[in-house]
């Protein structure tokens, strides 16, 4: 049974970085020093706590996020282990925008990476304070001040260490704390029995020089500090570790520490870390929300005597349970067996079941209360991101950030029989995963499941088959493209008039259509009926209409992103007008806007990174222009060469082969979205004829 403890002592922390750079393995050891596991488990061996998955023991990665609850030195710690891999990035976001706090880890060879620096945006982008753990300190080529350095660089992050390492690579032994001026090192191989003893009189010099630089950067962020700094007094340890919190807290410092998970080295010290300097529910502002009566701002305190609040981040079907729906309670508290009030839906939901999940164990508890992280059971109708609260105080918390998808692939059955199970088992991914989406392609009689990549889209056939027994053939990978217009127009009419004898159907708009200001800003529709020329009944449909249109654009079916929809004047009868004239009004302006306008086609581009050796440096980088590539920036990591690049996704399926066979297996890469960029003109045709072919081919 799960002990109790003071909200001051809770923390929940995510676990995030780069893809390998051993964020699995760390929470392992997390788990094996806090005593919820006795025998530690390894990646590469498919027996890690949080990889539970069969997919994600033998791929060696993380596909979805998993929740542990543990203890640390009385602190209540719920830890999610995240992916590292962009094809999963929504698993880091939906994790960051509950948790309060998050150790980043890095690669103590490899560095900052492009995952890296997606991660800590997603953490900037909630606020989240971090503290940062540089692992690998024993693998060749790690250098625990180049990361540091490329962590200012690339993070623009107030990065300062509290440790340093003694050794590198195949010498690394220790680990120096550098507030306590300590050398900590290890008995036995588990590391579990640690030894303080005096600082070598080799390092004190080296180890004064990093606390001043500590004592001096805290001084810059953190005006108690910063009075004795300047007045020349002694600074105690507690208090350089108070100013440390308060600045971990305000988001203007991110403590370093260092060690290698694998050699189980450094890890006590990060969970030592977590509970002196990463908040607690109460060290966080109030949870903002909308109060659906009023639609006035509305926040709830972290306290169990609060109304209550809570937002649903993840849903996961188990096979003996049914679903389960993750949530992250801000405020007040419940039991089982309690109705709640899901406020984005305006409708009750009674939970039967409230479990503390373990990975994919469950332990069930009878109540839970503000700042938990528990998976209920009983719920019909929630979905991610919705809220649920206490009906007498309603509030609506905002909900998650859902990445556009990338990548696109037509899905069939390969018997007819199995049609609807298709059907049934594709709601049930969409339920759990808010970043895949399905589409039935009117134009070619397919249905096109999108996602983050490759992989993403393959992890779910995978399951489909696995989990539910259902062979499916599959389309190649498409790229997910986008259509917008170029130019604006104005004046565009939409009409839809009809008389067959008795009452017919009358809807008349006038819209004006133009780029949107910023990308990424879907399609925005504005209102300027002055002087009712449309009644108010009629502005929804119309809006329906141009939205449905944006569904599917001209060129070749694509859906139509980033453009601004003015509604300026318009007409309507008395008796014929209905909201389905005007709907089909609204979707027959929006199509001639975007044949005035001129539609074209955007891309998604992508942000990538090559890690190669000398000798294939040419071959690499010859291979990647003839696939649009654009050069964004070089570098050396070591007696390795680096290269940032933009590329076009449709350029990129399958070259970890290509790149496999240029190198000799020797070259890396990692790549993540970036943008949309347009189509070159050639490439545009190429997609219209290709297009047609596939409609053709089907009839």
């Amino acid at each position: 049974m799960a002990k109790a403890a003071p909200l001051e002592k809770y923390r929940n922390i995510g676990i995030i970085a780069h893809i390998d750079a051993g964020k699995t393995t760390t929470t392992e050891r997390i788990l094996f020093y806090t005593g919820v596991i006795h025998k530690m488990g390894t990646v590469d061996e498919g027996n890690t706590t949080t990889d539970w998955m069969p997919q994600e023991k033998e791929r060696g990665i993380t596909i979805t996020a998993a929740n542990i609850t543990t203890f640390w030195k009385d602190h209540k710690i719920n830890i999610i282990d995240t992916p590292g891999h962009v094809d999963f990035t929504v698993e880091v976001e939906r994790s960051l925008k509950v948790l309060d706090g998050a150790v980043v880890v890095l690669c103590g060879c490899s560095g900052v990476q492009p995952q890296t620096e997606t991660v800590w945006r997603q953490a900037d982008r909630y606020q989240v304070p971090r503290i940062a753990f540089i692992n690998k300190m024993d693998r060749l080529g790690a250098n625990f001040d180049r990361v540091l350095g490329e962590m200012h660089e690339r993070l623009g992050a107030n990065a300062v260490p509290i440790q340093m390492p003694v050794g590198a690579e195949d010498t690394f032994r220790a680990v120096i704390d550098v507030i306590n001026e300590k050398l900590i090192t290890y008995t036995d191989p588990e590391g579990v029995d640690l030894v303080y003893s005096e600082v070598p009189e080799e390092f004190k010099a080296q180890v004064q020089t990093y606390r001043h630089n500590l004592i001096e950067k805290l001084a810059e962020v953190d005006d108690h500090l910063m009075e004795k700094f300047l007045n020349e007094k002694e600074i105690t340890i507690p208090e350089i570790m108070e100013a440390i919190r308060r600045s971990v807290l305000a988001n203007k410092f991110v403590p370093v520490l260092c060690g290698s998970s694998l050699r189980n080295k450094g890890v006590q010290m990060v969970l030592d870390a977590v509970t002196y300097y990463l908040p607690s529910p109460l060290d966080v502002p109030p949870i903002k929300g909308i109060d659906p009566k009023t639609q006035e701002p509305a926040e709830r305190q972290a306290s169990p005597d609060a109304p209550f609040s809570a937002l649903v981040f993840k849903i996961l079907s188990d096979p003996y349970v049914g679903k389960l729906f993750f949530t992250r309670i801000y405020s007040g508290r419940m039991t089982s067996g309690t109705m709640l009030y899901n406020s984005s839906r305006k409708m009750k939901e009674k939970i039967t079941k409230v479990l503390i999940m373990h990975a994919n164990k469950q332990e069930i508890v009878e109540s839970a209360s503000a700042g938990e992280i528990v998976a209920l059971v009983g719920l019909k109708e929630s979905k991610t991101g919705e809220t649920l609260c206490d009906d007498a105080h309603p509030v609506v918390l905002e909900s998650l950030r859902v990445p556009e998808p990338v990548v696109s692939m037509a899905i069939e059955p390969k018997t007819k029989a199995d049609q609807d199970k298709l059907g049934l088992i594709i709601r049930k991914f969409l339920d759990e995963d808010p970043s895949l989406r399905v589409k039935y392609d009117q134009e070619t009689g397919e249905t096109i499941i999108s996602g983050m990549g490759e992989l993403h889209l393959e992890i779910i056939i995978d399951r489909m088959k696995r989990e539910h027994n259902l062979d499916c053939n599959i389309g190649r990978p498409q790229v997910a493209y986008k259509e917008t217009i170029v130019n604006k127009v104005s004046g565009i009419v939409g009409k839809f008039i009809t008389q067959t004898g008795g009452r017919g159907q009358y809807g008349h708009v006038v819209i004006d259509v133009g780029p949107a200001e910023e990308p990424g800003k879907g399609v925005e529709f504005i209102n300027k009926i002055k002087g009712g020329s449309i009644p108010r009944e009629f502005i929804k449909p119309s809006e329906e209409g141009v939205r449905t249109a944006c569904q599917n654009g001209i060129l070749a079916g694509y859906p139509v992103v980033d453009v601004t929809v003015t509604l300026v004047d318009g007409s309507y009868h008395d008796v014929d007008s209905s909201e389905l004239a005007f709907q089909l009004a609204g979707k027959y302006a929006m199509h001639e806007a975007l044949r005035q306008g001129k539609s074209r086609f955007l891309e998604p581009i992508m942000d990538i990174e090559i890690v190669t050796p000398d000798d294939y440096w040419g071959q690499v980088i010859g291979d990647l222009n003839t696939r649009r590539a654009k050069m964004i920036s070089t570098g050396q990591r070591g007696k390795l060469k680096t290269a940032r690049l933009e590329v076009p996704l449709s350029e990129m399926f399958n070259y970890a082969n290509a790149l496999r066979s240029l190198s000799q297996g020797r070259a890396t890469f990692s790549m993540e979205p970036a943008f949309y960029a347009e189509v070159p003109g050639h490439i545009t045709e190429k997609i219209i004829s290709s297009r047609a072919e596939t409609a053709a081919q089907k009839k």
